[in-house]
């Protein structure tokens, strides 16, 4: 009897090449397209994703299932996503939505369809060493999704599919184009999906009032004003107000630094200003895919998706907490996103980063 694999659906090309390979490997697949959100503005494309994802599976002749998790995204990722906020970090809320409404929630929903397996468009690989599930990076590099998997567990990846990870992302377009999908150059998605294309500012004020303060340069003197310092991050350049200042001779202005608590930001001019740069950071929450602590060697880590992994030593200061230091000094360490560790092509886990530290 074929396996039956529940793919989890979102309307782009990614999952619905990822059924048609494990239709055409003999499985027997349908597809489940979650909302996870409640939004009915311009900026909430679900209408149009699940018509996407229903021409697909019309054309892979499966059938389409469709369940509404808002309620467990807002209660599990979306008030999370809040609170860091008011607390003055900037959360990353596609990671905490993955171990909790992708590998969780649409896993047990899974299960009780008849499933043991779901799968999922995600770049990335696995392979079992004495028995122990390795998370490996995808093929496709400029792709590679390990970043956000990282706080899956050992149960949590073996019980998942992942057949674009050892694919280039042209020759998943070129796959679709052959079934003659609809998405097949639709554009990937980008940016938190609950925001959409949205001025972040805009959005967050819904929740979170506005608190108009200072902005101050690193003697202490005022610049500018800001909306609030909690809605902006280490690293931002844009959306200050204050390219003007010093006629811009020494370089842009960015946010070096945010006091919550007086309700300023610090900024600097130029990417190479000192303030911007940290050796070392404090992580919390490290979860290691594994279940323990890795070798620690040839250990390198990226503290942002799109960052360069730089190799780097990791110290436990107590149960849950690590200090993290790298051979050389790293731009714009923010609060609130996660540093996470690679050797060679293995994803070995990550933690949630506290503060920089000098």
């Amino acid at each position: 009897m074929k396996e039956k694999i529940i793919v989890g659906m979102s309307g782009g090309v990614d999952s619905a090449v990822t059924s048609a390979i494990l239709k055409e490997e003999g499985f027997e697949v349908e597809g489940l397209f979650m909302k996870n959100w409640e939004d009915d503005s311009e900026y909430c494309a679900s209408e149009q994703d699940y018509k996407d994802a229903l021409q697909v599976c019309d054309r892979l002749n499966i059938p389409l299932r469709s369940v509404n998790f808002s309620k467990q995204y807002w209660d599990r990722v979306f008030k999370n996503f809040l609170s860091e906020y008011e607390n003055g970090r900037t959360p990353n809320p596609d990671i905490l939505c993955n171990t909790e409404i992708k590998f969780q929630e649409f896993f047990d929903y899974a299960v009780r369809l008849g499933a043991k397996r779901i799968a999922t468009g995600h770049y990335v690989q696995t392979k079992i060493i004495n028995n122990q599930v390795l998370l490996l990076k995808g093929e496709d590099l400029d792709k590679d999704q390990s970043y956000f998997l990282h706080k899956l567990s050992q149960k949590q990846i073996s019980s998942a599919l992942f057949p674009l990870g050892k694919l280039k992302k042209k020759f998943v377009r070129m796959f679709a184009n052959k079934y003659k999908f609809l998405n097949s150059n639709k554009k990937d998605s980008v940016g938190i999906c609950f925001i959409g294309k949205r001025d972040l500012i805009t959005f967050l004020s819904k929740y979170i009032p506005k608190n108009p303060g200072y902005i101050i340069n690193d003697k202490g003197e005022k610049i500018g004003t800001h909306y609030g310092a909690m809605f902006y991050t280490i690293g931002q350049r844009k959306g200050l107000g204050i390219g003007g200042v010093n006629n811009g001779k020494d370089g842009p202005w960015y946010v070096a630094d945010k006091d919550i608590t007086n309700n300023q930001l610090v900024a600097v001019q130029g990417h190479k200003h000192p303030a911007l740069y940290h050796q070392k950071l404090i992580a919390s929450n490290v979860h290691w895919i594994s279940g323990f602590e890795p070798n620690k060697s040839q250990l390198k880590a990226k503290i942002r998706y799109r960052g360069a992994e730089k190799s780097c030593n990791i110290r436990s200061l107590d149960d849950r907490r690590i200090l993290v230091s790298f051979k050389q000094p790293r731009f714009a360490i923010s609060p609130g996103q996660y540093v996470v560790f690679y050797q060679d092509n293995i994803c070995l886990g990550g933690g949630l980063i506290e503060h920089p530290k000098n």
